[in-house]
């Protein structure tokens, strides 16, 4: 027998975990486009939302209007 224990940590409260929750208002063929990729890739539609925006705000240029 060995005395090893079993170590249990209290879980983390939600919304402290590094992420947020919130909806969105989306176009139709937007959803259509992200359950094809989703389809494909066999990603879940969170992950893949979450990679596009990733890649958007990486991506992303500001102009000016002047």
């Amino acid at each position: 027998m060995t005395d090893a224990k079993l170590t249990i940590t209290p879980k983390p409260p939600r919304g402290e975990d590094g992420y947020k929750t919130f909806s969105i208002r989306i176009k139709d063929e937007t959803v259509a486009e992200i359950e094809k990729i989703v389809s494909k890739t066999g990603r879940t539609r969170n992950e893949l939302i979450g990679t596009l925006l990733d890649y958007a705000l990486k991506n992303c240029e500001i102009v000016s209007s002047s």
